[in-house]
């Protein structure tokens, strides 16, 4: 077969898997090898210096490349409702019990299902609370400090 058709069938499969893996950055890096090496065969180059080239350039690409793209093209974080209660206070309005898995808050004129972060004391209906964390769907929160 020839060399050129096996640097282009390996570009394309290698493409492929770029694409599959949504722009995850994993074979990129290999796409440019092949074609690096399917130049080579273009001007005659022996096969093994076909693979050595296009080992080498994947590789120098990968290492060169792929640490200042996973710097600079971050994911964006999206935040979510839930991280807009944290540090906000709320209103008990169903008695917080950690031993019984019951409790409720209003927090900005939402309902959570709440626990108590510091234990198992219980928090009356009615007290004021802070929120500390999030935890699946229910607030951490602690007892306002009384005056």
């Amino acid at each position: 077969m020839n060399m050129i058709l096996v640097w282009f069938i390996l570009f394309i499969v290698f493409l492929i898997a770029e694409v599959i893996t949504a722009g995850a950055l994993v074979s990129i890096w290999f796409c440019v090898g092949s074609l690096a090496a399917m130049v080579v065969a273009y001007f005659g180059g022996n096969p093994i210096l076909q693979v050595v080239i296009f080992l080498i350039v994947s590789i120098v690409l990968l290492l060169a490349t792929r640490p200042l793209i996973k710097k600079y093209v971050r994911p964006k974080i999206t935040k979510t409702n839930a991280d807009r209660i944290l540090q906000a206070r709320g209103v008990v309005t169903e008695e917080i019990n950690n031993l019984k898995g019951h409790g409720a808050i209003k927090v900005d004129g939402k309902s959570w299902t709440a626990r108590n972060s510091e234990g198992e004391e219980i928090i009356p209906a009615g007290e004021e609370v802070i929120v500390i964390a999030i935890e699946g769907v229910k607030a951490m929160v602690k007892a306002m400090e009384k005056k």
